[in-house]
């Protein structure tokens, strides 16, 4: 009976159409965040990614309150659309006017956030659904938003696949990456486009606030075992694929939002790699 009950708690949640586009969802989302994120991971650019997510915040209330209140493929327009800008005002303000990076990247991210949520303000009925913007609403994925997330996630593996030696070079040696006469910033850019394409594809999983996790942590995960870059991409694509449905079960199942289990999950991977590293390195270190 063990086993009945085994399949019956695996298959009962999946006898719902929303739920199993959900599911669909995260698979989508969990394996090409942690494409994306292993980049991010191995150029340190979790700053960035956590930037972007916020400043797509104004894009997607504008097409959100001109759609009058409806997720869908015009959120993705609207997201992308403040997504690139971010990226290219970004670039602008740390190329053209000797800004640190990092300063330009706070000073677009604040700006753009606040923006977001001043025009959301204005518009005092969508309170509910900036939570779903903030923290994602899986439940309420239809068969048009999952069509366009597999289409973003091919169109982003389509151009790291196409691009992938170059990125490899800018992402270990920028100096190897000049003498190789590579376009490093038009490259940089559009790995930052990337992020945003994937953040942007993945915002009604798990919302603006939860993405970076997704961006970094199964990545951060497979750097703990694997230094190459491509293992990386496999072991934190299947870490993020896994975390993703044990997460969407522990959310059914206790009744918490799917963002924060999924999150949740990925940490518990996380911190348990940790350990189990710091034993192994501890064993080692006796035997020798």
């Amino acid at each position: 009976t063990n086993m009945a009950d085994l399949l019956n708690f695996l298959l009962e949640p999946l006898n719902y159409a929303f739920i199993q586009r959900g599911m669909l969802a995260l698979i989508i989302v969990g394996g090409i965040s942690a494409v994306v994120g292993s980049f991010v991971i191995v150029r340190g650019m979790s700053f960035f990614g956590d930037a972007l997510a916020h400043s797509i915040l104004p894009g997607v209330a504008l097409s959100y309150t001109a759609s009058g209140g409806s997720i869908g493929s015009n959120l993705f327009i609207g997201g992308l659309g403040a997504g690139i800008l971010s990226v290219m005002f970004i670039a602008y303000l740390a190329e053209k006017n000797d800004m640190k990076e990092d300063t330009a990247i706070a000073i677009v991210f604040v700006t753009m956030f606040a923006l977001g949520i001043a025009i959301i303000s204005l518009h005092g009925s969508y309170a509910v659904d900036l939570t779903h913007i903030l923290f994602g609403s899986i439940n309420g994925i239809s068969s048009e938003d999952l069509a366009i997330m597999a289409i973003l996630s091919a169109i982003v593996l389509l151009v790291i696949g196409l691009l992938y030696k170059e990125f490899l070079v800018i992402s270990f040696d920028i100096n190897l990456a000049y003498s190789l006469k590579l376009p490093v910033a038009a490259l940089q850019r559009t790995m930052l486009i990337l992020i945003a394409v994937v953040i942007v594809a993945s915002l009604q999983s798990v919302g603006i606030t939860l993405m970076l996790a997704l961006l970094t942590t199964p990545a951060a995960t497979a750097r703990l075992f694997v230094k190459n870059l491509h293992h990386m991409i496999f072991v934190s694509v299947v870490l993020g694929i896994i975390s993703g449905i044990i997460g969407f079960y522990i959310s059914y199942y206790l009744d918490i939002p799917s963002g924060a289990s999924i999150v949740s999950t990925m940490s518990t991977v996380f911190g348990l790699s940790i350990i189990a590293k710091s034993l192994h390195n501890a064993r080692l270190s006796t035997t020798r």
